[in-house]
């Protein structure tokens, strides 16, 4: 069989190289590149990517024998459908492994097509690490080896403003833009760099924060044989990944032009302030995630394609984002519905099995930062308590007594959250009053929520009543009273 290269597709256009890419890994591979390789198909962008391994191993090697080909395998829901569609990506020019090509990295700073520098080095890569030094050939961390590349590229330039690039970090933490730039201005005043080039990088770069999202799985190293035999090539870089995509960039509306993402049909909004997206997908996507997870399981369901095929826990979750997680956020109804609609399709991906138990570790902090927001915002908005969530926070309760259907469960999470919530079942008597007991214990920790939840009105009283249904008629007869029981709640206040 054959193997992708440029000989085996001879429609491959070349174009000057726009963007620098930290990271050779699946994922930017399956987003950012896909989305310039459609850039350049259906609008004037007209630019290519030089990756950089940064790693000793990495897959450069690879990309530059398929001459920076490879296929994306995109498999998932649309409208409601599951949908398969092959594509070959062509946006790579070449990749550099940094360790012995650095002299070829530091030559890519002289080109005046070079615009764009994206990255995606893990949520552990932006960090300042202090023994990196200017003559460094590479330097230990992607921002010492970005700082370097900049000051050589604002000394080749002569410190010309309009040779400046814009950086688009992929990492998955908060205002990774500006943690970026942080570490950056830190190297110039450990490394003693003139007070030009620091006015250089305020002036003439811009670092936007971002967030991506979508599930890319990767390599399908199980079932590579079938698909070679359907694609009728080798492609040692095939990449698998969803349909749904979705990256917010915090940026100025002129990067719209520049990067013409949105021209091109792509899930891209480049916005002054990217927090209510950051804010939807943590209490959508993440946030029914984990709200669904203790529910779903205890009701003998094991992955999340089973909880949306099922018509109760599917109801769960559909009522609980349309009717409480929604109103919390700060964005245009339409477009939340329409991420929710997504959302529930990604759920239902027939492609992906994604087991409850995955979704199970470290649930307690996961409930605080993601369901713990909304369902006081929601407290705050609606004087009134938000019943699937609270449904949600008494099943995590129960999920943590350790047994489903006298199996035991294997709990994952800090000990201290361990040990807590497995006194407190070991004190339970089977009484009503255990069961407040258990409630007002768990919701008082500090230690797990960093406030005091008994001062919510009415939810002790609602997390020991599904308690208390959930014990005495199990999972499947208690999630029908859920609405019941927040309203005695509130009444009994």
């Amino acid at each position: 069989m054959k193997r992708l290269n440029k000989d085996l597709r001879k429609d491959n256009q070349t174009y000057p190289e726009k963007v620098i890419q930290f990271g050779t890994g699946n994922f930017l591979r399956a987003f950012t590149d896909w989305m310039i390789d459609r850039m350049n198909r259906q609008t004037d962008f007209a630019g290519s990517i030089v990756i950089i391994q940064s790693t000793k191993n990495g897959t450069v090697d690879v990309i530059n024998e398929q001459n920076g080909l490879y296929t994306l395998y995109l498999q998932g829901m649309v409208d409601g459908q599951p949908l398969r569609k092959y594509e070959v990506i062509s946006s790579i020019s070449r990749g550099l492994n940094i360790h012995n090509q650095y002299n070829e990295y530091l030559s890519l700073a002289e080109s005046p097509a070079l615009r764009f520098v994206v990255s995606n080095t893990t949520e552990a890569g932006i960090y300042f690490d202090e023994r990196d030094q200017l003559d460094d050939s590479p330097q230990n961390s992607f921002v010492g080896k970005l700082t370097a590349f900049l000051y050589y590229r604002f000394t080749f330039f002569k410190g010309d403003k309009s040779k400046g690039l814009i950086i688009i970090p992929c990492e998955l933490i908060e205002k990774n833009g500006e943690k970026v730039k942080q570490f950056i201005l830190e190297y110039a005043r450990v490394w003693k760099l003139e007070e030009a080039f620091i006015e250089w990088l305020h002036e003439a770069n811009w670092f936007c924060n971002s967030l991506v999202d979508r599930i890319v799985p990767g390599y399908p190293k199980d079932t590579i044989e079938e698909v070679s035999a359907e694609l009728g090539y080798e492609d040692q870089l095939v990449v698998v990944a969803e349909q749904y995509h979705l990256w917010a960039i915090e940026g100025p509306d002129w990067l719209k032009n520049e990067f013409p993402a949105e021209q091109a049909g792509l899930n891209v909004r480049i916005v002054k302030d990217i927090t209510p997206f950051r804010t939807s997908k943590v209490r959508i996507l993440n946030g029914a995630h984990t709200a669904m997870t203790p529910v779903a399981y205890l009701y003998g369901l094991d992955t999340v394609g089973e909880a949306i095929a099922n018509a109760d826990t599917r109801a769960f979750v559909e009522e609980l984002i349309e009717k409480e997680i929604i109103p919390t956020i700060e964005l245009p109804k339409e477009e939340l519905i329409s991420f929710a609609k997504a959302v529930m399709d990604r759920f239902a991906n027939p492609y992906i099995q994604h087991y409850l138990t995955s979704i199970a570790l470290n649930a307690i902090s996961k409930y605080k930062t993601r369901n713990l927001p909304a369902l006081i915002a929601y407290v705050e908005k609606f004087d009134k308590l938000p019943a699937r969530m609270v449904f949600s926070l008494s099943a995590w309760i129960q999920y943590y007594r350790g047994y489903r259907n006298g199996e035991m469960i294997h709990l994952v999470d800090d000990e201290q959250v361990l040990q807590l919530l497995k006194q407190c079942w070991a004190e339970y008597d089977g009484s009503e009053s255990g069961v407040r007991n258990i409630a007002a214990t768990i919701l008082s920790a500090e230690s797990l929520w960093e406030r005091d939840l008994t001062a919510i009105p009415g939810l002790t009283i609602a997390v020991a009543e599904n308690l208390m249904n959930i014990e005495k008629f199990g999972m499947k007869e208690a999630i029908k009273k859920v609405g019941d029981i927040v309203e005695s709640s509130v009444s009994d206040q």
